[in-house]
């Protein structure tokens, strides 16, 4: 979305029948489409492909040769048993960027496992320290862990971009949820490193400013 909007053409590539889940994701609708699909899929443009066909495969194959980025969030491998995965796609289009976003990584004993925001937020620490002092964790109001790794893969492809200019070559990019998540509690890890303080919840508090909270 951030891209289209700064004026790249996107080609998002959806399952045949059905589409996007989240072209479902109500009420509310708009038409038969949900606001939330709505808000979030503008300047783009939609194929359906089935990647499990060869012909599928293909057509992604031809396009990857013509485009400067392509995005996936599949689990690690599965793009690959397709031929689709950053390796086969390499040797026929050595100029693309190549970003996978995921729940834990490309590699790991995690990487196998699908991500969802709220899972994320907790094994990170986040809902550790959001809710009521003497409340339970609490989800954030948004889905701030899946919003924070869509804006450091924007960053990551915008570097690529640079990157390739200098070079000519594309690359790889591993963007995963819980990484994107705990890379935003930096200051929180930096008060435990350096002195031993254990995150809390604060309420809408700042366990180093003060006046910052709700009055």
């Amino acid at each position: 979305m951030l891209l289209g909007d700064l004026g790249a053409e996107v080609i998002k590539v959806e399952r045949p029948g059905s589409g996007d889940d989240t072209r479902a994701w109500g009420p509310p609708f708009v038409g038969e489409e949900s606001a939330y699909f709505l808000s979030v899929n503008r300047n783009k443009k939609s194929i359906a492909v089935n990647l499990k066909d060869p012909n599928g495969a293909k057509l992604v194959t031809q396009l990857a040769q013509v485009c400067d980025i392509l995005v996936e969030n599949y689990l690690p491998g599965k793009l690959h048993e397709m031929g689709l995965g950053y390796e086969d796609l390499r040797e026929v289009a050595p100029q693309l960027i190549y970003c996978s976003v995921s729940g834990y990584g490309q590699t790991g004993p995690e990487s196998h496992k699908p991500g969802y925001d709220s899972i994320a937020s907790a094994v990170s620490g986040m809902m550790h320290i959001t809710g009521p002092e003497d409340g339970d964790p609490v989800r954030p109001g948004l889905a701030m862990t899946d919003l924070a790794t869509g804006l450091y893969t924007h960053g990551a492809i915008m570097a690529a971009l640079l990157q390739r200019q200098r070079t000519g070559k594309g690359l790889h990019i591993d963007c995963n949820l819980l990484s994107s998540q705990v890379a935003c509690l930096t200051h929180i890890a930096a008060n435990y490193l350096n002195a031993g303080k254990e995150a809390r919840r604060w309420g809408t508090a700042h366990e180093s400013i003060v006046p910052y909270q709700v009055f």
